[in-house]
């Protein structure tokens, strides 16, 4: 299977730190972002991974090439456990870049993937998104997939306050944490949310969803939703997620992100808890 990462968004809510660089390369604790999102998708058996890129975003494929430079100077100075790093980096995955063209949604990025894809299943997995847990996200929605034959997405519980900031479905438990979803609504009010159940920024989806996306008009924001277009499957299952799923699309949440990665680091915890402790 193979994975598609949109990571083409102008990452708007955290300017000016995203004015050159892109939202995904930021730092969670001591890797970018995106570093997390593609190992998870190793971790869960794939190895070929498209990221759907734009303007501004060749960092990100500065930093899983080979830097032959870095390599020789970390390899004399004998600093052989950064060297294990980056090459570790290097040797994460097969990713292949293409650019989206324009700023015309989330669907429209993943239709930017059809000729990658071809006529096989494949996972997407948002850029701004990290999960952990003891199985991986992206492996248990394949194995939802496996089961049932059709695409499965991640789901998470929210507050009702929030769910307009979501995709929120409405479907029926069939088994424990797996609903057969029959509707899709991108970004309700509270008032007209069909439930708390938003969709967390991890699918597997089958290949029809780029005829979808092509029936697709524009939606929210005057984007192509692909909220809009899983609603036109013929099925899609939804699972929450048995982990927690960190959506860093805005400062706050993602500097809660790093302090809480930084808190699972042997070496950094106790300082940063005495630090905590002195300006609490």
């Amino acid at each position: 299977m193979k994975a598609v990462i949109p990571a083409a968004g102008f990452g708007t809510r955290f300017l000016p730190a995203t004015k050159a660089q892109p939202k995904e390369m930021l730092p969670v604790f001591d890797k970018p972002t995106i570093q997390y999102v593609i190992e998870e998708a190793v971790a869960s058996g794939i190895d070929d991974i498209l990221i759907v890129t734009g303007k501004n975003k060749r960092s990100i494929e500065d930093h899983f090439d080979k830097s032959f430079e870095l390599e020789h100077t970390l390899e004399v100075a004998g600093k052989d456990k950064y060297l294990k790093q980056i090459r570790d980096i290097t040797d994460l995955a097969d990713i292949c870049y293409i650019r989206q063209k324009e700023q015309k949604g989330l669907g429209d990025a993943i239709y930017c993937a059809r000729k990658h894809v071809g006529d096989e299943p494949f996972a997407v997995m948002l850029g701004d998104t990290i999960t952990k847990g003891n199985t991986p996200c992206t492996k248990q929605l394949i194995d939802i997939y496996n089961k049932y034959g059709a695409s499965a997405i991640s789901l998470e519980e929210v507050p009702m306050e929030k769910v307009e900031r979501y995709g929120i479905i409405k479907g029926e438990e069939i088994e424990k944490d797996v609903y057969k979803i029959n509707q899709l609504v991108e970004k309700p009010p509270m008032s007209e949310a069909p439930s708390n159940l938003a969709i967390m920024g991890r699918y597997v989806l089958t290949p029809d969803i780029f005829d979808k996306i092509n029936e697709t008009e524009p939606g929210v924001g005057g984007e192509i939703q692909l909220t809009d277009a899983l609603s036109k499957l013929d099925a899609i299952y939804g699972n929450t997620f048995e982990g927690k799923t960190y959506d860093i699309g805005n400062r706050l949440e993602w500097l809660k992100t790093s302090i809480e990665f930084a808190m699972d680091d042997e070496e950094s915890r106790e300082d940063l808890l005495e630090y905590l402790r002195t300006i609490v």
